[in-house]
């Protein structure tokens, strides 16, 4: 509009080159179309941006809706990416200055997962979590690759009969330590003592349910607490995300943790959430989670979130990964864990 104003002083020239019609009977001042689009791409973007920075002011009710954005915080990213694909074919300048706000923010968020992982480095653990499936065929072809991984600690979940004897089995010659307490279990190059069940089964579940457990690991740098767990899943459905169930596992949890006097915990699980879902913060308060990697494992199709971790205390984690594909639909993960001294 700014050209046609210009010209139309000088006999109206402006406004026919506005109104043109090109081939095909079009307009050829489309570029009002982008004009009037720009705004609701810069829209889109401040909303994008809103929900990077302040995520957490996200109302979970009704439906776990902060959950739901949480769980998927990082997929913002690419969708910022769209939109500053969209504004640069438009030529709409305005809104790719607007569009900055939330790359930027989501740079800050997850841009220090994408760099290069630290060189390994002294007192450091392999540790590979993964969900091998109850329904897994290739139980077996499951546990060669997660031996052939080289990690120090195995943990799984999902174990059930048949296939927890070929995972004893198979896994046995380079882990001679492990434990098994009900569906969940632990491989370790190094003893293991004090193994026991923890309880955090939610109120409504009545059936038999032992999805946790803790393990002392006498590691080369000391002792270390290991826990492995597979919190309760969630659902997806048209009242919202239905995870008062893991939530409700994860405060119990969360409890455990809080009176654990270990100086170094380290925590495998499916956890059925990523880090940055508040359904976990009686977790992720407690534990720090991987500097690097962004280790999407689930669906192991497709992957679309990380929900399989490995968090600690007194150490901290600088890389995570993924292996490739089992016979699971989880991704293993393989993290490293490096310990601190003893307080």
């Amino acid at each position: 509009m700014t050209v046609a104003g210009r010209e139309g002083t000088s006999g109206g020239t402006g406004w026919r080159r506005l109104f043109r019609r090109g081939p095909g009977g079009t307009r050829a001042g489309g570029s009002g179309g982008g004009r009037r689009r720009g705004p609701v791409l810069a829209g889109l973007g401040v909303v994008t941006a809103g929900l990077l920075a302040l995520h957490r002011f996200v109302p979970n009710t009704p439906g776990r809706l902060g959950s739901l954005v949480e769980s998927f915080l990082f997929w913002l990213g690419p969708f910022t990416a769209l939109l500053l694909v969209c504004a640069a074919l438009r030529r709409a300048r305005t809104t790719l200055l607007v569009l900055l706000v939330p790359t930027v923010a989501w740079a800050v968020a997850f841009g220090p997962l994408l760099l290069p992982a630290p060189s390994p480095g002294a007192r450091e653990l392999l540790v590979v979590q993964h969900n091998v499936a109850d329904d897994n065929a290739d139980p077996a072809g499951t546990a060669r690759a997660l031996a052939d991984s080289g990690a120090d600690l195995v943990a799984l979940q999902e174990l059930v009969e048949p296939a927890l004897d070929t995972y004893r089995r198979t896994l046995a010659p380079r882990y001679p330590y492990h434990s098994v307490q009900g569906t969940v279990g632990l491989w370790s190059r190094h003893p293991l003592t004090g193994a026991r069940a923890l309880d955090i089964r939610p109120r409504d579940i009545t059936e038999p349910w032992r999805r946790a457990l803790r393990a002392e690991v006498r590691s080369p740098y000391g002792t270390v607490a290991a826990y492995v767990v597979h919190l309760p899943s969630v659902r997806l459905g048209a009242g919202g995300l239905a995870s008062a169930r893991r939530d409700e596992s994860a405060a119990l949890l969360g409890g455990i943790l809080a009176a654990d006097r270990a100086d170094r915990i380290v925590l495998a699980g499916d956890l059925n959430g990523t880090v940055e879902d508040r359904g976990l913060a009686p977790l992720t308060s407690r534990l720090v989670a991987p500097e690097r990697g962004l280790a999407l494992s689930y669906p192991a199709a497709l992957p679309l979130a990380r929900i399989d971790q490995v968090l600690a205390r007194g150490a901290h984690v600088p890389a995570v990964r993924t292996l490739p594909a089992t016979g699971s639909d989880h991704l293993p993960v393989l993290v490293r864990v490096v310990l601190h001294g003893a307080s």
